[in-house]
């Protein structure tokens, strides 16, 4: 073995077994996801006190788990995974008793197994009567993507990103082209984003599109499946851990906060990461004040890059759903403060013209350490 040998092999265990790792981790994501959904419409068809919790049941579930990254919107999103992918349930009992049956107990495999068995609401209403049957599978196996395909070559979020879609014939062409393109979930959404679906049907050549836009396309990763939020979450992970910007993100907030309270003059705080929910998506505002002299919402949002031109515009948007869904009849309208660590006052006058006047942008900067600090922690490291 010489040196470039060794380079090969250690490079093709790491690649391999990562994507071994990454691989594993959706499984079970999926698998967690499809069974919480499964759960939920279960109860919501047939709960003995399903009444008492009504439209209210996600919200209470998310309060009474009270578990990072298990909320009301992620419920939303599995018992839709569910409801549209109720094939998953065969190869999701096959990796649930192939796989991690030795080492999980009867206590959590048993009641699953009585739920995998039994035949819900949902997929009898969804079940073809005897006499159709034959039809149905002889013209729509011809498009539908087999379960055990969409379960282990799409990951959970590509599923998500695919679900809402109505069409089930568009669904299948976006699982058909996902998988054989192994795109990465940005990807999908670009190519969805794109109307992909509607190009490919009015191109007459529908194969050389389909080359053209797989040679273009950015492949998935194991990256793009470990490095993820909701990997994290499901781990048990610190992110804070991993990503050393955020760390840099966190203190500065701090700072930031403790120096609008200490100014004073009128500033009341009012949120740290001010949820805000739009059609279903969820927002975060850095820092909301409420000042008592100017009578007015403040809300400071912090960018730890140089200034880009959507960052105004994720601002605007902060603005004006306070002006609608917060502000009262006497409180005059919002402003928003945006601070960046560079910013080019041309990009910014292009950027924020036509958007609220009440947007400002900009500069900070990061107090280093002493020279004299440098010097006393380079004369005791130890190397």
């Amino acid at each position: 073995m010489d040196f470039e040998a060794l380079v090969k092999h250690i490079s093709t265990i790491q690649s391999t077994l990562q994507a071994q790792a990454a691989h594993a981790v959706n499984l079970a994501l999926t698998a967690r996801n499809w069974l919480m959904g499964c759960y939920i419409v279960e109860f919501e068809q047939n709960g003995e006190d399903r009444a008492a919790y009504g439209e209210q049941l996600l919200k209470k579930l998310e309060q009474r788990l009270n578990v990072k990254g298990l909320n009301e919107r992620r419920f939303r999103e599995f018992r839709r995974l569910y409801l549209v992918y109720p094939q998953l349930k065969e190869p999701i009992a096959l990796y649930l008793t192939s796989q991690i049956r030795h080492t999980l107990s009867a206590e959590f495999t048993d009641p699953i197994r009585r739920l995998l068995t039994a035949k819900s609401d949902n997929e009898i209403r969804r079940s073809p009567t005897a006499e159709s049957t034959q039809h149905i599978q002889s013209t729509q196996n011809k498009w539908i993507t087999p379960p055990e395909k969409l379960f282990n070559r799409l990951s959970s979020t590509h599923l998500n990103v695919i679900s809402p879609i109505d069409n089930p014939i568009k669904r299948a062409f976006y699982e058909m082209e996902a998988i054989r393109g192994c795109w990465s979930v940005k990807e999908l959404e670009r190519q969805i984003n794109s109307l992909y679906y509607e190009r490919s049907g009015l191109s007459q050549n529908k194969e050389t599109l389909s080359a053209l836009v797989q040679r273009q396309a950015m492949q998935l990763q194991p990256k793009d499946i470990i490095n993820t939020p909701v990997t994290l979450e499901f781990l048990g992970l610190n992110d804070r851990t991993l990503v050393t910007e955020n760390d840099l993100e966190q203190s500065i907030l701090d700072n930031l906060q403790h120096f609008l309270l200490e100014m004073g003059h009128g500033f009341c705080f009012e949120a740290r990461q001010k949820r805000i929910l739009i059609d279903g998506d969820y927002f975060f505002a850095d820092l909301v004040f409420y000042h008592r002299i100017l009578k007015c919402h403040v809300i400071v949002e912090l960018k730890i890059d140089k200034f880009r031109h959507e960052y105004a515009s994720q601002l605007n948007l902060y603005l004006n759903y306070f002006k609608a869904e917060v502000m009262q009849p006497d409180d005059n309208p919002p402003v928003g403060i945006l601070l960046c660590t560079e910013k080019g006052d041309t990009l910014v006058k292009y950027a924020t013209a036509g958007l609220d006047p009440n947007i400002f942008v900009q500069k900070y900067m990061i107090e280093l350490p002493t020279e004299e600090e440098i010097k006393k922690f380079i004369s005791t490291a130890n190397y």
